[in-house]
């Protein structure tokens, strides 16, 4: 991680029509993440965005970051008109966009022109925007492109960036948060993720039932369409009685659980970046990945000493035995790299790296 220094003050103009006031999704969320704990730390951020609040005002401030009104609803033609002219006015040091649609992309583009100022596009995977005809120019367009991971960065690579124009940030945690929450009762094994399709919990169902002769506690984290179905699974197993299905679970819930654990089992099909991994490790799960073609839970386990590569039911079930050497934890020091702060650096590296590339400081 870059280390922390006394950055000057910068004017950031972010733009996405779309928020998380508009959609849920964990690339709008990092992205709006990152503009708030830059604004935190006393830079000047704005988010052009289309009016999600009531009202006439332009402008509003949530938890400390004043987003914009472009259009008054999320009406794409006039969005990218207008878009423009209004960076331009505005002046920012940096313009930090988004991908969707990629036609947003090329009109910030066109903004950074007329306002000289770098563009840096946040591409975390889950934008679904292949299909674009505008999809290899959001690539190629931004004089930087951000991803979460390695597998997105190739992505992006494939579609247009290149190695000088690409690189990795990645996602982030509230270390003080780790810190400070109590554990709650202690389990042997934790997984969270959406019951959903993508979970592929049966792996790790199937790596517990290897265990039945041991003695053992689960929790599971998650909800979704599948619970009653992966229920069941466990029921045929014959492993229910030791499983606790607790639902979706708010962050500090989480915290307290993953604390409690001894190990964090990851089975899940797709990952831009293995978000509740990273939060269980730093609470003192050692970690457990089965790999995945399309999951970058892989990457960060990379050189972790408490951490378990697998890739099989089988593989899973002595993993979880072996994680039996490592002694308990309930904050690991070792991640503080990713706090919240501590990425943010990375971030405001690329901003005067760009800066300093075109002499715009």
């Amino acid at each position: 991680m870059r280390p922390a220094a006394v950055a000057e003050r910068m004017r950031v103009a972010f733009v996405s029509m779309e928020t998380s006031f508009h959609r849920d999704g964990e690339g709008v969320s990092r992205f709006e993440r990152v503009a708030r704990t830059l604004a935190r730390r006393d830079h000047d951020v704005t988010l052009f965005c289309a009016q999600w609040w009531d009202g006439y005002d332009e402008r509003i401030e949530r938890d400390g970051l004043t987003y914009r009104a472009v259009t008054v609803s999320p009406a794409l033609t006039s969005f990218v008109v207008r878009i423009p002219a209004l960076l331009a006015a505005h002046r920012p040091d940096v313009i930090h966009t988004r991908p969707a649609p990629p036609v947003q992309t090329v009109a910030a583009s066109l903004g950074a022109t007329l306002a000289r100022a770098p563009l840096v596009t946040e591409w975390y995977g889950d934008e679904s925007i292949e299909e674009s005809r505008l999809y290899e120019r959001a690539a190629s367009g931004p004089k930087m492109v951000v991803t979460p991971s390695e597998m997105v960065r190739t992505e992006v690579r494939e579609a247009g960036a290149s190695a000088d124009t690409s690189r990795v940030i990645p996602e982030s945690i509230d270390m003080s948060l780790v810190r400070s929450v109590d554990p709650a009762e202690e389990v042997d094994v934790v997984f969270a993720h959406p019951l959903d399709e993508s979970a592929n919990m049966e792996s790790f169902l199937l790596g517990l039932a290897e265990l039945r002769t041991k003695d053992w506690t689960a929790t599971v984290i998650g909800d979704g369409p599948m619970r009653e179905e992966y229920e069941n699974e466990a029921a045929d197993l014959r492993i229910d009685d030791r499983i606790t299905f607790a639902g979706a679970c708010d962050r500090r819930e989480r915290v307290a659980l993953y604390k409690g654990a001894h190990a964090f089992v990851q089975t899940a099909y797709r990952e831009y970046f293995a978000t509740e991994l990273l939060w269980a490790m730093a609470c003192g799960c050692v970690g457990i990945v089965e790999y995945q073609a399309e999951s970058s839970a892989h990457e960060l386990i990379e050189g972790a000493q408490r951490s378990f590569r697998t890739t099989n039911p089988q593989q899973i079930a002595d993993a979880i035995v072996d994680a039996g050497e490592f002694e308990r934890l309930s904050v690991d020091e070792d991640w503080a790299d990713y706090d919240h702060d501590a990425v943010l650096e990375e971030y405001i590296g690329v901003y005067e790296d760009l800066q300093d590339a075109y002499g715009l400081w």
